[in-house]
């Protein structure tokens, strides 16, 4: 038999438990296969809500969600760049008016999103006769692109000496998915930045901006631009 009072100890323990449930859709569990997200993604995003519906951290660092998922800071970034990346999470910028302090905060708007989507297609099988359980056909990214995305991570983090934070992630991820850089050139202005000892992000986008607007597209164009620049022949 337990102690005086165990079972009352007990109860009150469960029921702190379930005052600090987190709310998760049900639709998440049930479709995060068919997203493609992988077990470690589902529970990053997991742990993501958690921190915004339980202690109002709207933006944990990557040592705190790593210790949480007992993995290294590195495979978070990973992690968040890869969802970020195929819209299932955003960084919002936001201004705490009262204290004049701007602050960032991650958004998984686009993940309920791409639920409700979910949530569509199966209402749409059963009027159209669709067999729900047929595997849904969602766009993967090729094995050899995504060990060349990730060899391109790790340049970056070499040469800065440090794992890159979310933020870079999304950055990188901007030049090639959206300003559609070569690889190639965002390499080479990360190598221009490291012979002007400025090795930060915004020097580097500006080499890619300064590169886009004089249309320096490839490997021979840097050369010839930078030979130009170097000699003062702008």
């Amino acid at each position: 038999m337990g102690e005086p009072g165990e079972g009352a100890w007990a109860k009150g323990v469960a029921y702190g438990m379930a005052m600090g449930s987190v709310q998760l859709p049900y639709a998440l569990l049930r479709y995060y296969t068919r997203l493609g997200l992988s077990d470690g993604e589902f529970l990053l995003l997991q742990h993501l809500i958690a921190y915004q519906q339980l202690e109002g951290n709207e933006f944990p660092t990557l040592e705190e969600l790593a210790s949480r998922m007992n993995i290294a800071p590195e495979q978070v970034a990973r992690g968040l760049q890869r969802l970020m990346r195929d819209g299932f999470v955003s960084i919002d910028e936001d201004m705490d008016e009262a204290r004049g302090i701007q602050y960032e905060r991650y958004n998984v708007l686009g993940l309920y999103v791409k639920l409700a989507e979910c949530l569509k297609e199966d209402s749409s099988s059963l009027i159209f006769g669709r067999n729900s359980a047929e595997p849904y056909q969602h766009n993967s990214i090729p094995a050899m692109e995504e060990v060349e995305e990730k060899n391109m991570f790790r340049v970056f983090e070499k040469e800065f000496g440090r794992p890159l934070s979310p933020m870079e992630y999304e950055t990188i991820s901007g030049w090639m998915d959206q300003d559609r850089y070569p690889e190639e050139l965002i390499l080479l202005a990360l190598k221009e930045a490291v012979f002007a000892g400025k090795v930060h992000f915004r020097y580097i986008d500006r080499i890619l901006l300064e590169w886009s607007r004089n249309r320096v597209k490839t490997t021979e164009d840097v050369k010839a631009y930078t030979a130009r620049f170097r000699s003062g022949g702008r």
